[in-house]
């Protein structure tokens, strides 16, 4: 008999099946979509917390140990024949899934910002979104110089910039931040990628290696702590200081705790959000309603700006 708790978790990844996979990972896809019917799955998830149960902590720790499956009944009965394994993976990650590209949905709102910018990335992990002005960007009616050359599709409200900002300093918060210096972190980060998208595992490992030699500073810290406020008083006085996250603060599951984050945030300087739009309701009320539900809402200092692509391959201006 299926508990609530049961029929949460399988709608979970019947929502992911529906709305996030398609036409991004045909594999994660079905597999997804197989979680979702499947009880002895569905029971192995349950003895996580919510936020462990996630699609992508749950694909990426299979593949990390054994390989990407060829589809979903390989997939069940590597999971199943190696649940202690796969559990281990589980606890002890966490997605910090570091994709540079989402630097090409924030180009346009950094570029607008009076120079010269000092940044501050909440959730960094490797810090690989600290480096904007260190990227290639292809927004099809213009293009920036540098490798990688991280491709968005704009629409014509769209502010494309000519030239990267200028970045004096930049600094990293994060929980548990990777170390590129060590081979296993940096496999799990290219776990992350989806598995038919090898563009983005490209372009990460292009990024790492640029990472790898500027070293961004990433601070060990959570949103609760005093990092966030020491990091802003380092900043140097004669920049425009912007706090920006993407996709983290989902995991603050108080929507109070949310809304003082981000009242901190702006305290401090410019306050930039890249999330799902339920993350910041208030935000969301005041934006175009869109058609994609898997869009995340880019926003700063509570003001909508546009709809971007999680994964940084699309932004839609709504100013």
């Amino acid at each position: 008999m299926s508990t609530p708790n049961d029929l949460d978790t399988a709608a979970r990844y019947l929502r992911f099946a529906n709305t996030e996979a398609p036409a991004r990972s045909p594999l994660y896809e079905a597999l997804a979509r197989g979680v979702s019917m499947d009880r002895d799955v569905i029971g192995f998830l349950q003895t996580f917390p919510r936020e462990k149960q996630q699609p992508n902590l749950l694909f990426a720790a299979v593949r990390h140990l054994f390989g990407t499956p060829a589809d979903w009944n390989g997939f069940r009965g590597t999971l199943l024949a190696n649940r202690d394994a796969v559990a281990a993976v589980m606890r002890s990650r966490s997605t910090q899934t570091n994709e540079p590209a989402r630097c090409a949905t924030l180009l346009p709102l950094l570029a607008q910002l009076p120079p010269p910018l000092a940044l501050i990335e909440v959730g960094a992990s490797a810090g690989l979104c600290l480096l904007p002005d260190r990227y290639g960007y292809d927004y099809g009616r213009a293009r920036l110089p540098g490798e990688p050359v991280l491709r968005c599709a704009v629409n014509e409200a769209t502010p494309v910039p000519h030239a990267a900002p200028q970045i004096v300093w930049r600094a990293g918060l994060d929980l548990n931040p990777i170390d590129l210096s060590d081979e296993n972190e940096v496999a799990w980060l290219e776990t992350l990628v989806w598995p038919e998208q090898t563009e983005r595992l490209t372009n990460l490992r292009a990024a790492i290696k640029i990472a790898a030699a500027v070293k961004p500073r990433i601070v060990q810290g959570d949103l609760a702590s005093d990092g966030l406020a020491q990091l802003c008083a380092e900043a140097p006085r004669n920049s425009t200081l912007v706090i920006f996250h993407t996709a983290v603060l989902a995991y603050i599951p108080d929507p109070a705790a949310r809304r003082a984050f981000g009242e901190r945030a702006m305290q401090c300087g410019t306050w930039i959000s890249n999330e799902m739009p339920g993350v910041f309701p208030d935000i969301a009320r005041r934006a175009p309603m869109r058609g994609a539900p898997d869009l995340f809402l880019l926003s700063m200092n509570g003001r909508p700006i546009a709809w971007s692509d999680p994964h940084g391959a699309s932004l839609d201006w709504i100013e």
